[in-house]
């Protein structure tokens, strides 16, 4: 699929950038979710990128005014989309009984690149072939087979298996769901805009968590260790890694990132198998395979990019 301009192309692999950094969210943010508590550690993060990203953008871009001149639609509806997502990914993470249940809601978390395809077919009038659903049938079957364990290759083990503990899986199906929605909204309300508000959203969300806090006791102490994933998760897949995805969402390929946003199951398994210490079964191996077959195949089918609305 070609791409039109250079600004696009910036924007798009912006979005491939983003990618990347958020196959490390899952990982690092279960370590320390496990040292400060699940809220503390999100909310923590949050609002520091937050924090962060509203000073870039007040400091150095000089155009804090220009966030709210954005179209109300974004504003609020996206921004609503965006806190919600937040809400599901971080208790979800932390929350999971084991580090290998960890990764198995990452794999249901990215369900999302399918589910935007997929939505942007009504909402910003995508065409695509048939065999496109094929893809994200495909895609779906690597998800459910993530979680299965060596010799439960049945409907009624994986059924067993979510019901032990139905809570993560749970919100992390609902922020797939969620996070698709904000993406492909955001092209169709914002996708004119020079800028888009996620330094808000983001500190948004953690003033949410923040909120939520005290309502829970999460006893834990800071580390050096704490304090360096800290400073890397509220400066790398927080700060950088959303505000390079709005970007991309808005003015780049989304069909082509969507579609490659299918490799993040496979880095962020990796990487959080690696740093959590779990061992890797050939079965989740499979599962990432389908991801990316299903994400190859979703693209080929698009018949043309998917414009603003």
């Amino acid at each position: 699929m070609l791409i039109g301009t250079s600004g696009r192309t910036v924007a798009t692999a912006q979005g491939l950038l983003a990618i990347l950094l958020w196959s490390t969210t899952f990982a690092v943010s279960r370590s320390l979710a496990e040292q400060v508590g699940v809220l503390t550690a999100g909310s923590a993060m949050l609002v520091g990128g937050g924090v962060l990203g509203c000073l870039y953008v007040a400091l150095v871009e000089r155009r804090p005014a220009a966030l709210f001149r954005l179209p109300r639609a974004y504003l609020l509806g996206c921004g609503v989309l965006f806190v919600a997502y937040m809400v599901c990914l971080f208790p979800a993470i932390g929350l999971a009984a084991s580090r290998q249940q960890t990764l198995e809601v990452g794999i249901i978390n990215y369900l999302w690149p399918g589910l935007t395809l997929l939505f942007s077919i009504p909402i910003l009038r995508t065409r695509v072939r048939r065999p496109f659903f094929a893809g994200i049938a495909m895609a779906a079957a690597g998800a459910a087979l993530a979680p299965l364990r060596w010799g439960e290759y049945s409907a009624a083990a994986l059924a067993e298996n979510l019901r032990a503990n139905p809570l993560p899986y749970g919100l992390a199906l609902v922020g797939a769901v969620v996070w698709a929605l904000y993406s492909t909204l955001s092209r169709r309300w914002a996708s004119a805009a020079e800028s888009g508000a996620v330094p808000l959203f983001t500190l948004a969300a953690g003033l949410v968590l923040a909120a939520l806090r005290p309502v829970f006791d999460e006893p834990g102490a800071w580390t050096w260790r704490a304090g360096a994933e800290l400073a890397f998760m509220a400066v790398c897949p927080v700060m950088l890694a959303y505000a390079l995805w709005d970007r991309a969402v808005r003015k780049g390929n989304l069909t082509l990132v969507a579609a490659a946003s299918y490799l993040a199951p496979l880095l962020s398994t990796v990487l959080s198998a690696l740093y959590l210490g779990v061992d890797l079964g050939w079965n989740l191996w499979l599962a990432c395979g389908l991801l990316v077959g299903g994400a190859a195949l979703a693209q080929w089918s698009v018949v043309e990019p998917a414009t603003s609305g």
